[in-house]
């Protein structure tokens, strides 16, 4: 059976237009979408459920669609069924957060906890409805980068538009500025940035030879770099890193700017 991709609701419209974005996502990947909703009274939960059914057929009508009332807190509820889901769709807001909030409290510790891809729907409508035909991937130097490249090649081949890799870089104090192989002063856990995005992307591109990927090399703090890069794309994919000894991912300041300020929406994928 094929596993589902799951978006929670809750009433808000911020969580509607997560549900139109997941169910345009399911409808790509052809895989079924999942609502669900967690505590609330029941006449309250039968009417986000329905509110949202009825706005996931509006433009995906052929997705097949299943709904669920959690018990749980909503964190829980949904860390527990990304254990067994395609990827988990968030609005970066819900119903009862604080005027002012950047980013809700559920959407940041679901993004932090989840055993699968999280997505945090956020940004201008023109982001959410992939006008620029764009996915941005943030590459780290080191092995952390590879299921992030690989899940961002895969929306890139669903969505027929083209991949922009990204890697941030900074001049070790003395070395020369330009980022050349020949030229760069490797220190012990280092490569050069151009090394660094080609050996990113050799092994995922080679299951995707017909992707359209640029590279893009930027000297200057990786969240800016990403930010920038971000507002001309659909979607920014960056992974995040499980801690030794610790559950969950260890997010890192630089996915925190990204969840809070990114102006479309945000993918989280764990390295495995």
């Amino acid at each position: 059976m094929t596993i589902p991709l799951v978006v929670g609701v809750d009433g808000s419209e911020a969580s509607l237009e997560a549900v139109e974005w997941a169910a345009a996502e399911a409808a790509r990947h052809r895989v079924p979408l999942h609502l669900l909703h967690a505590a609330g009274g029941e006449q309250e939960a039968s009417d986000v459920i329905s509110a949202a059914s009825q706005r996931a057929m509006k433009d995906a009508p052929a997705v097949r669609l299943t709904s669920e009332v959690s018990p749980e807190d909503a964190a829980s509820a949904l860390v527990g069924h990304g254990r067994n889901a395609f990827a988990l769709v968030l609005a970066d807001r819900g119903l009862g957060e604080l005027p002012g909030m950047l980013l809700g409290s559920v959407s940041l510790a679901v993004a932090a906890r989840a055993d699968c891809p999280v997505v945090v729907v956020r940004g201008t409508p023109e982001h959410r409805a992939d006008r620029f035909g764009c996915v941005v991937v943030g590459v780290e130097d080191g092995d952390d980068s590879g299921t992030a490249v690989d899940f961002a090649l895969r929306e890139v081949d669903v969505r027929r538009c083209r991949l922009v890799a990204v890697h941030a870089w900074s001049t070790p104090s003395g070395a020369c500025t330009t980022p050349q192989a020949s030229s760069w002063p490797l220190e012990a856990h280092r490569r050069p940035p151009a090394q660094v995005l080609d050996d990113a992307l050799r092994r995922p591109a080679e299951r995707y030879r017909d992707a359209s990927v640029s590279r893009r090399l930027i000297e200057k703090p990786a969240r800016a770099a990403l930010l920038e890069a971000a507002s001309t794309a659909d979607l920014l994919v960056v992974g995040a890193r499980r801690r030794l000894g610790h559950p969950g991912l260890q997010l890192g300041l630089i996915n925190h700017a990204l969840l809070h300020h990114a102006p479309c929406p945000v993918a989280v994928v764990p390295q495995m």
